[in-house]
């Protein structure tokens, strides 16, 4: 029988990379719509928020764990998206 090849396991690399390149796609967006810059980003990240916190429940990721998780991008969307509506 083969041997299925070993699937590479990147831990937090994998989340961080998909919070920077979801925070730069969600930048474009806010500077190219027709609101204030901050209000849209705003919007942006908490929806960016909701989607985290239900893919993290979804996958059944600890909260506390070693490893980078939708939980802690979910944490992150959500005090950035806090910063963004206080300044605009």
């Amino acid at each position: 029988m083969r041997k299925t090849p070993d699937i590479p396991h990147f831990g937090s690399a994998c989340a961080l990379t998909r919070f920077f390149m979801r925070l730069a796609t969600f930048s474009v967006f806010a500077a190219l719509g027709q609101q204030e810059f901050g209000k849209t980003l705003a919007n942006l990240l908490i929806l960016a928020f909701a989607y985290c916190v239900v893919a993290a429940a979804i996958r059944r990721e600890e909260p506390f764990g070693l490893e980078l998780t939708h939980f802690d991008e979910a944490a992150a969307y959500a005090v950035i998206a806090t910063l963004a509506a206080q300044m605009s």
